[in-house]
C-alpha cells in the first residue's frame, strides 16, 4: 500500500533513476560495439570507463538525496537497493570489458558477440522500464520489461553453458579453455546483475503499486 505523504514527492529522484538507467544502456551499447568491431580496444574501453564513473557519481547523488530528503517516492531501502544494483550492473559491464583486455583477446568469438547483444537488449529493457516509476498506474509496464530481462538472462545462461561445454572438448589447448571460460562467466554475470535491477523494480511495483 502506498505511504501517505504530506509533502510533495521529490521529483529529482526520478530524474536520477532515469539517468542511472541510461548509463546501464550506454555501457551495454559500448560493450556490444567493442565486440562487434574489435578495433581501438583501449579507446572503447576508456569510453566505457567514463560511463562507469558517471554511474558511480549518480549512485552517490541518489543515496545522498535519500538521506537528506524528508519525503521520498519509495522507502529509502528500495531507493538504495535500486541505486546499488544499477551501479553493480554497470560495474559488471566494465569488468567484462576489462577481461577481454586482460586475456589479450585477438578476436571475440561469435558466442561472446551474441551474449553482448543480449546484454544490450536487456539493458534497453531496464532503461525503458524506469520512467514508469513516476506513475503507479504505469507499473504494469515495468513488469512487462522485467519479464523480458528475465528471458534475456535465461538466454545468456543457456548460451554460456553450451559454450562452456564446447570449450571442454578442446582439451588440447587449456589456455583457450581457461580464458574463454573466464570471459563467458563474466559476460553471463552481467545478465545476472541486470536481472537484479529488474527484481528490485518488480519489488517496488509490488510494494508501492
Amino acid at each position: 500500500m502506498p505511504r501517505f505523504q504530506i509533502l510533495p514527492v521529490e521529483q529529482r529522484f526520478f530524474d536520477l533513476f532515469e539517468q542511472h538507467a541510461r548509463t546501464v544502456r550506454q555501457a551495454a551499447d559500448r560493450l556490444r560495439a567493442l565486440v562487434e568491431s574489435f578495433t581501438d580496444v583501449e579507446g572503447k574501453v576508456a569510453q566505457l570507463t567514463e560511463t562507469e564513473h558517471e554511474a558511480d557519481f549518480i549512485t552517490h547523488e541518489i543515496i545522498d538525496l535519500a538521506r537528506r530528503s524528508f519525503t521520498t517516492p519509495f522507502d529509502t531501502e528500495d531507493i538504495t537497493a535500486l541505486a546499488g544494483c544499477t551501479d553493480d550492473a554497470v560495474d559488471a559491464i566494465q569488468e567484462a570489458a576489462d577481461e577481454l583486455v586482460l586475456w589479450k583477446i585477438e578476436h571475440p568469438t561469435q558466442t561472446a558477440v551474441e551474449i553482448c547483444r543480449i546484454i544490450a537488449s536487456a539493458a534497453l529493457e531496464i532503461e525503458a522500464a524506469v520512467p514508469s516509476l513516476r506513475d503507479p498506474r504505469q507499473f504494469a509496464r515495468i513488469r512487462e520489461h522485467v519479464v523480458e530481462v528475465n528471458r534475456y538472462e535465461n538466454d545468456a545462461d543457456r548460451i554460456a553453458r553450451q559454450a562452456l561445454r564446447d570449450l571442454l572438448q578442446q582439451r588440447d589447448d587449456w589456455f583457450e579453455v581457461t580464458r574463454w571460460k573466464e570471459i563467458y562467466e563474466k559476460l553471463e554475470a552481467v545478465t545476472d546483475r541486470l536481472e537484479d535491477v529488474a527484481d528490485v523494480l518488480e519489488g517496488i511495483t509490488v510494494k508501492h503499486g
